[in-house]
């Protein structure tokens, strides 16, 4: 009996990972194939090509898309990392009056979709005339509502002895959050970077909003331009699509330990 369920479970297993390649498998399958036979399900090993990823970085202008994409990643990613640490630690360790108001605040705001307050940020920003350029695409987004969240459930895991202590030996509140909290909070930042990075890097509403020239377009804001009004080239987009992704995987790879570890730890399982 237990071999027959352990066979199930298998087959399930196998069936849905089957399921969740098989899309990414023939988009990679139909970025190498030529033109001509992108209408064909057949697959013709000796005519895949690089061509279709040789002509979108060549005869577009990937790389300026890609480090467009590449700098609002990085700036949004390490400054939600930054001040959502603060805030986190600052609802969890220090008592202020109104903390508690503040934090179901936090908590009530995660729970209003971004599109109610598109209107406004983009009013807002047009009149600082932010639009198109990097601090309209960066400055609004450094702060997150879940990120906040994470960081104070991760604080609130480390026990207090250790910032007792450190307080004893003469050390500043900031010294403690530098020196001895972030350390700690490794696990958490892997978990919150992974997040940023992923969401603002595969972005393409707000870029697509605040962008109005070629030159300030990121990568998925650049890639729409593959599509046609009256035709698409599939095999261009689909390469266009696999480099989009490839930083992602590398990202979620290098950090998959310490993010499976920051899920666990901060009671998001």
């Amino acid at each position: 009996m237990q071999k027959m369920l352990r066979f199930l479970f298998y087959i399930v297993v196998v069936g849905y990972a089957g399921i969740t390649l098989g899309p990414f498998i023939w988009s990679i399958i139909t970025s190498l194939k030529p033109t001509s036979e992108l209408n064909t399900f057949a697959v013709n090993i000796k005519h895949l090509t690089l061509d279709n990823y040789k002509m979108i970085i060549t005869k577009f202008p990937f790389l300026r898309w890609f480090i467009n994409s590449a700098i609002v990643a990085a700036i949004v990613t390490f400054g939600n990392m930054l001040f959502n640490s603060m805030a986190g630690y600052a609802l969890a360790r220090i008592n202020f009056p109104g903390k508690n108001f503040l934090f179901l605040l936090v908590l009530a705001l995660m729970m209003i979709p971004g599109q109610v307050v598109m209107v406004p940020t983009y009013i807002l920003l047009s009149k600082l005339g932010w639009v198109n350029t990097y601090m309209g695409l960066t400055i609004p987004f450094l702060t997150s509502n879940f990120g906040i969240f994470l960081m104070r459930q991760f604080f609130l895991t480390i026990p207090r002895e250790l910032e007792e202590a450190a307080t004893i030996d003469g050390m500043s509140r900031f010294g403690i959050f530098f020196k001895i909290v972030l350390p700690l909070a490794k696990p958490a930042l892997a978990t919150q970077f992974i997040f940023m990075f992923t969401g603002n890097w595969n972005s393409f509403l707000w870029p697509s909003l605040l962008t109005s020239t070629s030159d300030m377009y990121t990568l998925p804001v650049g890639l729409n331009s593959f599509y046609g009004q009256y035709y698409q080239f599939w095999n261009q987009v689909m390469a266009g699509a696999i480099l989009l992704t490839l930083p992602t995987i590398v990202i979620f790879l290098i950090f998959q330990r310490y993010f499976v570890r920051g899920i666990a730890t901060t009671g998001l399982k």
